[in-house]
């Protein structure tokens, strides 16, 4: 009878609230930057681990950089108490959710967690269908910042219904949260997540190799460069405050440094949001160095948040183009072949007109100072052709400056 009358009361909070839900806006005004536990040690999470991740993003720099989201994946959950409150495992999380918060918030972090929109997460774990309010609430008491919410165990859900509910139970409880949809991309969700998410996956999950499908029983997992394709036509329904998110990064993990440059430069140029995987303990000196480049990482989180774009390919070499504030570009050469490519860029005869935001690069009315963002150096002006050798999936990222 008593979890009878919390349901009619939750119901009818939501029925209530829902005329004045939105979600929270101006909270990511720039894609979210932070670290996720998955893609390192999936279900094997607990304090220690999260504390260890937290206190190695302050030491190493990265929140220096701008990282700031601190998130736990699928997996942490325990069982619902008597009254249907989600309680975290109490092996793994002893001291509660709240003393965790409270551990990453000192160190000037923002706490996340994630959740699943069925019945189940996709590890099987208590997810969050029929209590979006009690936990938005718990959420709320813990002091959850971001929320990951997942699509699995989905029978019978719409999305954008089940996606909306808990947008206006996070919106309920009162406490500002980044709301990150993960439906894959199977019902679009740029096209209808503008005004409920923050952030919405494209496409299924990522795993760490340059160009590959990784095959499972009923899905798969998709290299960098697979993805990259599966999304080509969709930058216009990403900005500020609502972005396209190709997934988190493998940075760090078993690709080689060329290719993990790639991989960083080009979700940089795709205004992704920069989430790391890796094992932030032992990093090496050349993976700080690019999850931290601030060149890189300011082409991302440039404020006209304008997705970049393939601007052509041929033979296996790419340009990727993105316009930033203040009339300025970045331009990207990746070599997607498997030996060293040379090329010669003449800007004189490559006038760039941006199909979505109509910005303009066009060298013969302009001259824009030309800087090598991964060497760190200047390399002229656009009143020269450029040349470069690119290694083997490598990339070449130049920052253009109206002079």
């Amino acid at each position: 009878m008593k979890r009878c009358f919390l349901l009619m009361v939750a119901v009818l909070i939501l029925l209530t609230g829902s005329l004045y839900a939105q979600k929270f806006e101006g909270l990511a005004l720039t894609p979210p930057m932070g670290w996720n536990s998955w893609n390192t040690f999936g279900s094997n999470v607990n304090e220690a681990l999260i504390r260890e991740m937290a206190d190695a993003m302050v030491s190493s720099g990265m929140m220096d950089a701008g990282y700031k989201y601190i998130v736990i994946d699928d997996c942490w959950q325990g069982l619902r108490d008597t009254l249907g409150n989600i309680r975290p495992d109490p092996l793994r999380f002893p001291s509660g959710m709240k003393a965790l918060a409270d551990y990453i918030h000192i160190r000037g972090l923002k706490f996340g967690i994630y959740s699943c929109a069925g019945d189940k997460t996709c590890g099987g774990y208590p997810g969050s269908r029929g209590y979006e309010l009690q936990d938005a609430r718990t959420y709320a008491q813990w002091g959850v910042d971001y929320l990951k919410y997942d699509w699995c165990n989905n029978t019978g859900l719409n999305s954008v219904t089940a996606y909306t509910t808990m947008r206006d139970a996070l919106f309920a409880a009162s406490r500002p949260v980044v709301f990150s949809i993960c439906e894959w991309g199977d019902t679009k969700a740029w096209e209808w997540g503008k005004n409920i998410g923050h952030l919405w996956r494209t496409t299924g999950d990522i795993t760490d190799c340059f160009d590959c499908e990784l095959k499972h029983e009923t899905w798969s997992s998709w290299g960098i460069m697979k993805i990259v394709e599966m999304r080509k036509d969709i930058r216009q329904y990403a900005g500020p405050d609502h972005w396209n998110d190709p997934d988190m990064l493998e940075v760090g993990k078993s690709m080689s440094l060329n290719e993990d440059r790639s991989h960083f430069s080009l979700w940089c140029m795709m205004a992704a949001p920069l989430i790391a995987g890796n094992d932030l303990r032992n990093m090496k000196k050349e993976t700080v160095e690019i999850l931290t480049n601030p060149e890189l990482i300011a082409i991302d989180q440039d404020p006209l948040g304008i997705q970049g774009y393939r601007y052509n390919a041929k033979e296996g070499i790419e340009v990727w183009v993105k316009p930033l504030e203040k009339g300025n570009w970045a331009i990207c050469f990746l070599n997607r072949t498997t030996i060293p490519q040379e090329i010669d860029f003449d800007w004189s005869k490559n006038n760039i007109t941006d199909p979505v935001s109509k910005w303009m690069l066009d060298a013969s009315e302009a001259v824009y100072t030309v800087r090598n963002l991964w060497a760190k150096f200047d390399v002229g002006t656009t009143n020269n052709i450029f040349h470069a050798v690119i290694p083997v999936h490598d990339v070449v990222v130049l920052g253009l400056t109206k002079k």
